[in-house]
């Protein structure tokens, strides 16, 4: 979609709409956003102590993710050699978070539910296969929908992949949210302050790289931060729904986690990093690769 007039200054555009219609739809939408969290705070008020935990360990991983997006805020324009290598950083760092956030956890989620080692790989794989079918069919609808028709083509292309990157990010907050809410419908309150403690460590480096994919490919700062914000926001709504609705988010996890990794593992290999060696730097983007997956690693293991 073509970024507005005060999101992407240096971006050429065919069309651009009038400064006011953006900032009518921005008041309009934060005055929706305000008046939806108002009702869930309010009903959340009238349930127990578990669905009390679970806004508060959802709401404290969706800040996690705002905390990121800080350092592409403040930044100052970066050489396309500094870029590429910040996209090969997200890139690593989506990679580890497929693995060890995602993939790992759902098969444990699967075998939890009663499925054997065999029955939970099948599982996991199953929805890895529908988390990339998703991703394709979301491709799809931006060709058939030209919602990038009046941009450059050679632009056009590298903003397809930004933000896929960024749908991506958003689907895959959607059962780490769930789990959260599982979390602290369970019996040990320990365990739950934990799980959300190690997602919200994680989340930082989330909200970082979504907000770079945008930056990368022209988006001004506060549109990138605005987004990289955004997709943390369905992680506090997701928690709540899986307190509220434990026997059914048990089931779902596994599938939940499992296509959010099939999303983000097939948007990590067929577009952000062709994207980060798209202009040469291939060897530093890899070996920002490297590094970012080794950061998230950290993250989601020694830490947990």
């Amino acid at each position: 979609m073509p970024a507005p007039a005060w999101a992407a200054a240096d971006m050429p555009l065919a069309r651009v709409q009038p400064a006011w219609r953006y900032a009518l739809g921005a008041a309009i939408c934060l005055g929706g956003m305000l008046a939806m969290l108002h009702d869930i705070v309010g009903t959340v008020q009238a349930f127990d102590a578990s669905v009390h935990g679970a806004l508060l360990g959802g709401a404290t991983a969706a800040l996690a993710t705002a905390l990121g997006t800080l350092p592409v805020l403040f930044s100052q324009n970066f050489s396309q050699r500094t870029y590429d290598g910040f996209l090969g950083f997200g890139a690593g760092v989506m990679l580890a978070a497929t693995a060890f956030s995602l993939v790992i956890p759902a098969i444990g989620a699967a075998k939890g539910e009663g499925a054997g080692p065999f029955e939970a790989s099948l599982t996991v794989g199953a929805g890895i296969l529908l988390g990339m079918g998703l991703v394709l069919l979301l491709d799809r609808c931006v060709r058939q929908n030209a919602i990038l028709d009046g941009v450059d083509p050679a632009r056009s292309d590298s903003l397809k992949r930004a933000w896929l990157f960024v749908a991506a990010v958003a689907i895959h907050n959607l059962p780490e949210g769930l789990a959260i809410g599982v979390a602290y419908a369970g019996v040990d309150i320990t365990k739950a302050h934990s799980l959300a403690t190690g997602i919200s460590i994680q989340d930082v480096p989330e909200g970082l790289v979504v907000a770079l994919a945008l930056r990368t490919v022209g988006y001004g700062r506060l549109f990138a931060c605005a987004l990289g914000i955004a997709s943390g926001l369905i992680e506090p709504v997701a928690a709540v729904s899986g307190a509220l609705l434990i026997d059914y988010a048990k089931w779902l996890l596994p599938w939940g986690l499992a296509l959010a990794a099939g999303a983000m593992l097939f948007v990590i290999s067929h577009d952000v990093i062709p994207e980060a060696h798209r202009h040469g730097n291939t060897r530093s983007a890899s070996a920002a690769v490297v590094a970012g997956f080794i950061l998230m690693m950290v993250l989601d293991t020694a830490l947990a």
